[in-house]
């Protein structure tokens, strides 16, 4: 009674298609990090200003460590 079945090649054909695998990928990566920006700033007003505290933060504690004897760097002149 005017219901037609994709499988007997009524209308329901070109209803749905599946993109490819890269692209529904690439769709799930994309909501996936919106997701994770929406989680990590969730009740902030201002996203910018908590992201420069923390690498100011992060600045601080480098310049707070001692530097390791010998000078630092990681570096050794030989003269020979």
């Amino acid at each position: 009674m005017g219901m037609y079945l994709p499988c007997l090649g009524g209308p329901g054909n070109d209803l749905f298609t599946t993109p490819d695998r890269e692209t529904r990928r690439l769709e799930l990566a994309e909501a996936a990090e919106k997701r994770q920006k929406e989680t990590t700033y969730r009740g902030v007003k201002n996203p910018q200003a908590v992201e420069r505290n923390k690498k100011n933060k992060e600045m601080e504690k480098q310049e707070m460590r001692p530097s390791p004897p010998g000078g630092g760097g990681g570096m050794k002149w030989q003269v020979g």
